[in-house]
């Protein structure tokens, strides 16, 4: 389970609207407890990296991500997962999500935006590494 609140949501949103027509994306910032729940307690975005392809790819910066690891060594506090936008398509995921899937610990979020609008946000786990992802249940405090 993945707890969000109703302000991380709304920053999500208004980063994946303003990247519309290409994919946005940014990093979650949060905690983990034995049994997989996850409490977010921050939102990162970040500029898609795709100079090709970005309407339908994203790529986080390497070097945000380091430098974030770097700052959370030694907290409670991890990277627990990512989000993303698919412009103009469902909030599941991809083949090629499915695909770059590599890391059982990350939480993926993927929002439908349609016209530059954010219409879903659904919440998943990794099962298979680099072959499938599935739902896990997103709770809005």
């Amino acid at each position: 389970m993945i707890r969000l609140t109703a302000s991380q949501v709304k920053k999500i949103r208004a980063h994946l609207e303003l990247s519309y027509p290409n994919e946005g994306c940014g990093l979650l910032i949060g905690t983990r407890k034995n049994d997989g729940d996850t409490t977010v307690t921050r939102i990162v975005p970040a500029p898609n990296q795709r100079t090709t392809d970005a309407t339908n790819r994203f790529e986080v910066d390497p070097k945000l991500q380091f430098d974030l690891m770097r700052e959370l060594d030694g907290t409670d506090e991890m990277i627990v997962g990512h989000f993303h936008s698919h412009p103009d398509g469902q909030a599941n995921p991809s083949q090629r999500d499915q695909k770059m899937a590599l890391d059982k610990t990350m939480i993926w979020l993927i929002a439908s935006v349609w016209a530059g609008a954010m219409k879903d946000l659904n919440a998943f786990e990794v099962v298979e590494e680099g072959k499938s992802l599935k739902p896990t249940n997103l709770v809005f405090q």
